[in-house]
């Protein structure tokens, strides 16, 4: 979603931005401002990608013109070429094509993109660009029908061969002609005999249909069978004569010739170009660099994402924040807000299942990892801390790990517990509920504890439904401690009436100790007879009362048949009793 590079350098680069977050706050700032700068001119982001797009993998090829086994093909050079025509375009819209107005806003954003745009792609970019076309004639092998580059009029031996070469079909057709005339009458309902050429075997006379037999062969001694082969329900037979036997000394293997010679010129062509190999990768790099900025300004004109204020200060303070992939899945996204300054760096976050608690941790760790990429972030301010690491528990799980979800949760917490300093962001969700709630509320109270004993805690935000911890009174009181929950509207607090509770998605002060799971499972399809089992056994545990099996009519009559058997096993004697009688009673009314 992020990556609408057109170049693939582009998006080979914008890929390691983001395996590869920054600390630097002026290279950081820096990025800001060029894709501000871009952001604000929609007609040359425009007409700058479009022109990018003519910008193909030129290191590859390079690679591949330096490489002595490869081959240049007319694709390569083709590609080449509209690489250099691009680059150099580029150039030209830097140069003219902007106004004063936008100087006007580079300069305000102190960005040097013109400047550098002209130091990258310099004349020696043109210069290559005339060498190569000079030689160069990327049309010519569709033209011809075969593979050859090599611009007419370059080399004067290399024209007059491939003149031999595009007019031999019609010279052989002549030799067929006189060749005919020494074998015997030929039926005209089979195709006629004919010399041809094959590259890298040479000149042949074909027979077609069937073999000569030995009879003709006595006649013409200077026949040898070659080889025969079948193309559906042709049979082809190869001979050598004299005839082909002098093409071959006269004319040789002529188009490997020219491929040699064509080879030989384009070997030479790209040694020079290659003396120019750190020019172009200079201006290769600026354009992959340039096709980060215009996708990165494109994604934030088209999301609303706004520019975030970047600051050495340990702070994180967002306006409406929304979550980058979440609010594309559905039409109305709530934003929230996120202010962690000076105190109250741990926020535990309460509130029903389908909240939105784990989207809302989630979207403030995407807004704070792309702020240090030097994107915009999806939100209506934005104020960041220059953030050393992002630690998460959110008890995810790869199908391959030999783990359990708890044990994983376990080693990232732990992680996050040695490791985080005060300019960390730590993501817990749902910690400890994989295991026996009392354990679970112990490893949650211990790691909250030492969050609010470090002296400077990391920017922490908590998810969890174990609400006890807050009954019980198993956490310190603190100031570094901040409780919020999702809000829910609820017309009263009966356990009726599900259908009338409204998530609301909005995280405000307070914390809750209830999840709503009822209303979760009714959202989710869970059958209504599951629903109701579930309140009344709630209300049941809730109230202290016993609760009863639940049974139905099919279950009610199995038990009383099961009671009746064991009476009547009770009531036999076994000594002086009929066990046939005994189990004729017993099994009466089974099917």
């Amino acid at each position: 979603m992020m990556n609408k590079c057109v170049t693939p350098m582009g998006k080979r680069l914008l890929r390691t931005w983001f395996l590869r977050p920054i600390l630097d706050l002026d290279n950081l700032n820096s990025r800001l401002n060029v894709i501000s700068f871009f952001v604000s001119s929609e007609e040359l982001l425009t007409s700058l990608r479009d022109t990018l797009k003519s910008v193909k993998d030129v290191p590859h090829i390079l690679k591949k013109f330096n490489s002595p086994s490869s081959v240049c093909t007319c694709g390569d050079w083709t590609a080449f070429l509209k690489s250099l025509s691009a680059l150099l375009h580029i150039n030209k819209i830097f140069e003219l094509g902007i106004s004063e107005n936008l100087q006007e806003q580079a300069n305000y954003f102190s960005v040097n993109i013109v400047e550098k745009a002209a130091s990258c792609i310099s004349m020696d970019l043109a210069y290559v660009y005339e060498l190569v076309i000079g030689v160069v004639d990327v049309n010519r092998s569709k033209d011809k029908g075969y593979e050859t580059t090599v611009k007419d009029g370059f080399c004067d031996e290399l024209d007059e061969l491939r003149q031999i070469y595009e007019e031999l079909p019609e010279f052989l057709e002549e030799v067929s002609s006189l060749e005919l005339a020494r074998l015997p009458y030929m039926s005209r309902d089979k195709l006629l005999p004919q010399v041809i050429y094959i590259n890298q075997i040479g000149y042949l006379m074909c027979i077609f249909e069937e073999k000569l037999d030995e009879r003709i062969l006595e006649e013409l001694q200077d026949y040898e069978f070659a080889f025969s082969d079948e193309d559906g329900d042709v049979k082809r037979f190869y001979y050598r004569n004299a005839k082909t036997r002098e093409l071959d000394s006269l004319l040789g293997d002529i188009y490997h010739k020219i491929l040699d010679m064509e080879r030989a010129i384009t070997r030479d062509l790209v040694s020079h170009i290659l003396k120019f190999s750190m020019h172009l990768l200079k201006g290769i790099n600026f354009a992959a660099e340039l096709d980060c900025f215009l996708s990165l300004a494109l994604v934030a004109r088209q999301n609303n994402y706004v520019r975030p204020i970047l600051t050495a200060e340990a702070v994180l303070d967002i306006r409406n924040g929304r979550h980058v992939l979440q609010e594309m899945t559905v039409d109305t996204f709530i934003p929230n807000d996120t202010k962690i300054i000076d105190h109250g760096n741990v926020h535990i976050i309460t509130g029903p299942n389908y909240s939105g608690k784990s989207i809302y941790i989630k979207q403030v760790a995407l807004i704070v990892f792309l702020a240090h990429i030097g994107s915009f972030v999806p939100a209506d301010a934005a104020k960041v801390g220059l953030t050393d690491r992002i630690f998460c528990a959110m008890g995810s799980k790869l199908m391959t790990a030999e783990q359990s979800t708890f044990m994983i949760d376990l080693h990232q917490v732990g992680m996050m517990l040695r490791h985080a300093t005060s300019r960390s962001l730590c993501l817990l969700d749902e910690f400890g509920k994989g295991t026996l709630t009392e354990d679970g509320i112990g490893l949650l109270g211990g790691t909250i504890d030492h969050f609010i004993s470090m002296y400077a805690p990391p920017k922490v935000l908590i998810c969890t439904h174990l609400t006890q911890i807050f009954v019980d009174s198993h956490l310190s009181q603190s100031d570094k401690v901040k409780y919020y929950t999702m809000s829910v509207l609820r017309p009263d607090n009966s356990n009726e009436a599900l259908e009338e509770i409204v998530f609301l998605y909005r995280l405000v002060p307070g914390h809750t100790l209830l999840s709503y799971g009822l209303h979760c499972a009714l959202l989710a399809g869970v059958p209504q007879e599951v629903i109701k089992r579930a309140a009344f056994i709630l209300d049941a545990t809730t109230k202290g009362i016993h609760i009863d099996r639940a049974c139905d009519e099919k279950i009610t009559a199995q038990d009383q048949q099961y009671k009746n058997a064991v009476e009547k096993m009770v009531a036999f004697d076994a000594i002086n009793g009929d066990l046939s009688l005994f189990f004729q009673d017993m099994c009466a009314g089974q099917p």
